[in-house]
């Protein structure tokens, strides 16, 4: 008999993780509007038509609009709201949705009564569920690409106020800082257990107090300052919400 360290049994629950969220659809569903949601934003601001699509709502006119803005400013309008910092919170749900269906179906209650530790629980789902997340950033700049490419949007990002490696460091600082929002909505899953309701209310309700940080911390001409920000901050982020998602499980009810 092998002695079940603590790497061992993380590693079973990361397997295990892994493909519960490969075989299921919820994935692949958030994949795909990850993907399709900056076509449809930008080919459908496109037939708006000008640069401007009402009083205070300017259109899109370069594909790295999508992306974020340079000046790290939170603006109202079409192109500061409507962009790829829409997945934090589509990331939100979609944590809310995986960690419940594990209560909701009693998956969790078996794990911890057979063999599984609340640490290895929490460390597993962060692990997956941030991997999940990093392939909906990359569907969205994908996508992205196709979508300004059929409006017939720039491609110019001197035009957008960044450089092609100020993108590339502000797509990693926007993937680490989903840290952040995969750490609270895990935690308020942990509360909600199978109220799917309480936690995604609690937890989009949280980010909406932390949108406004995000222009700051991943603007589109990152430079190495965002990225270590973000590249440490995220992680040690995790690992208190994760202390404090272990304390939740073991000082309350699976159900």
């Amino acid at each position: 008999m092998k002695t079940q360290t603590f790497g061992r049994r993380l590693k079973t629950m990361l397997k295990v993780d892994a493909r519960r969220m490969i075989a299921s659809p919820l994935l692949w569903i958030m994949l795909g509007v990850s993907l399709a949601l900056p076509i449809l934003i930008l080919v459908m601001t496109s037939f708006i038509g000008g640069a401007e699509a009402g009083e205070g709502m300017a259109a899109f006119t370069n594909v790295w609009q999508a992306i974020g803005s340079a000046d790290g400013g939170m603006s109202m309008d079409l192109t500061g709201m409507c962009n790829i910092n829409l997945l934090y919170f589509l990331a939100t749900i979609f944590v809310c949705l995986f960690t419940g269906e594990d209560f909701r179906s009693g998956y969790a209650k078996n794990l911890f009564t057979v063999r599984s530790k609340k640490l290895d629980y929490v460390l597993s789902k962060t692990v997956v569920l941030f991997a999940a997340t990093c392939g909906m950033f990359l569907c969205y700049f994908v996508g992205a690409m196709i979508g300004g490419g059929i409006a017939g949007l720039s491609f110019d990002a001197a035009a957008a106020g960044a450089s092609a490696g100020g993108i590339v460091l502000c797509m990693i600082s926007k993937v680490f800082f989903s840290l952040v929002f995969v750490s609270i909505a895990l935690v308020f899953s942990t509360v909600g257990k199978h109220r799917l309701w309480l936690s995604v209310l609690g937890s989009l309700a949280t980010g909406m107090l932390l949108f406004t940080m995000i222009p700051m911390m991943t603007p589109l001409n990152a430079g190495a300052f965002q990225v270590v920000l973000c590249v440490l901050g995220g992680p040690l982020f995790a690992a208190g919400l994760g202390a404090l998602g272990c304390l939740i499980l073991n000082k309350t009810g699976l159900v």
